[in-house]
């Protein structure tokens, strides 16, 4: 991406600033690198200067997606799942998975990505497939993408041991080695997919720690809490001193376990450092289907986890294929479903909306370079919408998104 020919400042905006819960009318600098140089009020413009005037449009920082599969959307039309089970969707994309090119992976991740963009989600991390069909290609495909869109979108790869490659730990080792060597930015896996399940756990972590990288992994996505691996998981974080780098996707488990043994476990993780990322759209799709009445919500303890002091990611999982069928790639939507799948309360419209952008900022290693503080890289969504608040419960319809300070969608 281009950088600007000249600075730009945005006014009369109500901008959200990091570290603070209410939008103010502020005016933004930013830079001819794309970075915000100033946030004050009444600014004057240089003589040079592009003054985009907004009205009173709300303004808050690019949101960011903790966790996607990429490398499998939108292939709902192409792969089956007759019983809309985790088993049934595995099982269907594993067809698919040995004969799909490269270019097939990264023309549908490509697609999703704009479609994300449009909405206001300036990061994603994905977590591509390591199986046997595949190999290694797609997270291939995906650095591939990142690389190409570098500067104009912040995209994390995750090497995703899954399927067949769980009960292959040698080799799943060496792909996780070419992973790494690639350039991958997290590595991952689903441990209870392996047999035994908590070798496996301590090759993902052995792995990590040998190449400097963090863990983001696919953590008891089902309901047997005779099965769980969530104390195994706290246990290894501390003896492998990955605390403050593991990040446990799905959770279901938690949600069957009894609140005393939940709440332990929320503590642990509090107090190891480990995020959680809840995914409701998989979750409230995949899980329980067997039941016969009172069907189970599949969503982890979402409540007892933030009052834990858990760091508490909300993600869209899968968009368009046999795992989710839907998905339209905005965040605000799965805000929303948090709020309601989730149990959340009247009060906690903001908590949702920091599970779609701060927190996984945070968690993600963004730092600096992310929100609206001086010296961060202006990635930008610009709304209609009164505050934060209307924001989430209402969505805008009226977006405008800018990356590095330029308008990479809608309008302005």
């Amino acid at each position: 991406m281009s950088m600007p020919e000249r600075t730009t400042l945005l006014t009369g905006g109500q901008v959200l600033r990091n570290g603070t819960d209410v939008a103010e009318k502020l005016d933004v600098a930013i830079g001819q690198d794309g970075r915000i140089t100033a946030i004050d009020r009444a600014l004057i413009p240089a003589a040079d200067t592009k003054v985009i005037e907004l009205a009173g449009k709300l303004v808050v920082p690019g949101l960011v997606d903790m966790h996607q599969h990429l490398d499998k959307s939108r292939t709902r039309r192409v792969v089956s799942n007759p019983e809309g089970t985790l088993e049934g969707a595995l099982a269907g994309y594993k067809k698919l998975a040995a004969n799909v090119t490269r270019e097939e992976i990264m023309e549908r991740a490509e697609r999703t990505l704009r479609a994300c963009l449009a909405h206001g989600t300036v990061a994603i991390r994905t977590h591509t497939n390591i199986d046997p069909e595949t190999g290694v290609r797609g997270v291939e495909a995906l650095v591939d993408l990142r690389e190409q869109w570098r500067g104009r979108f912040t995209l994390q790869v995750v090497a995703h041991v899954t399927s067949g490659a769980t009960r292959m730990p040698e080799q799943a080792k060496q792909w996780l080695d070419a992973a790494a060597a690639k350039g991958v930015d997290a590595i991952g896996g689903v441990p209870a997919f392996a047999d035994p399940p908590l070798e496996f756990l301590d090759m993902l972590f052995r792995v990590a720690v040998e190449h400097g990288l963090p863990l983001d992994m696919h953590i008891d996505e089902h309901l047997d809490a005779d099965r769980q691996m969530l104390d195994a998981l706290i246990d290894r974080t501390r003896s492998f001193g990955m605390q403050g780098r593991v990040t446990a996707g799905h959770c279901s488990v938690l949600s069957a376990l009894e609140p005393d043994h939940a709440k332990r476990i929320a503590d642990g993780f509090a107090s190891a450092g480990i995020a959680v990322v809840t995914l409701p759209a998989a979750n409230l799709f995949l899980q329980g289907r067997e039941a016969a009445k009172l069907h189970p919500r599949g969503v982890t303890r979402v409540r007892e986890l933030l009052a834990a002091g858990v760091k508490v990611s909300a993600a869209s999982d899968n968009i368009q294929d046999p795992f989710v069928p839907i998905g339209s790639g905005d965040l605000l939507e799965v805000a929303r479903l948090t709020m309601v799948a989730a149990h959340l309360g009247l009060t906690d419209v903001e908590t949702s909306y920091r599970m779609v952008g701060e927190t996984p900022a945070s968690v993600m290693g963004l730092g600096s370079d992310w929100g609206i503080q001086v010296g961060a890289r202006a990635d930008l969504l610009i709304t209609d919408a009164e505050d934060v608040e209307d924001l989430v419960t209402s969505g805008s319809l009226a977006r405008a998104v800018l990356i590095g300070g330029e308008l990479a969608a809608g309008s302005l």
